[in-house]
């Protein structure tokens, strides 16, 4: 999907990640998702580059784009 976000199962048990980084995207989402600027994040976690957060964000974004369904559990 992006030459900046990878999924290796041994690391951060499989969860995509930023490239050479334990930065996973759910880690980068929430902050964006709590309000935090992509600034904000930059500060957070310094070996990131403006890319990456905008990497996460597609990423999510074409996951999402991705047919689902809901099953309701009983």
């Amino acid at each position: 999907m992006s030459e900046r976000i990878t999924i290796n199962p041994d690391v951060c048990n499989g969860k995509p990640v930023v490239r050479g980084t334990r930065i996973t995207v759910q880690s980068v989402l929430e902050f964006l998702a709590a309000g935090d600027s992509t600034e904000a994040v930059l500060e957070e976690y310094p070996t990131l580059k403006p890319e990456d957060v905008q990497a996460c964000i597609d990423y999510a974004s074409r996951v999402m784009g991705n047919q689902f369904s809901t099953v309701p559990v009983k």
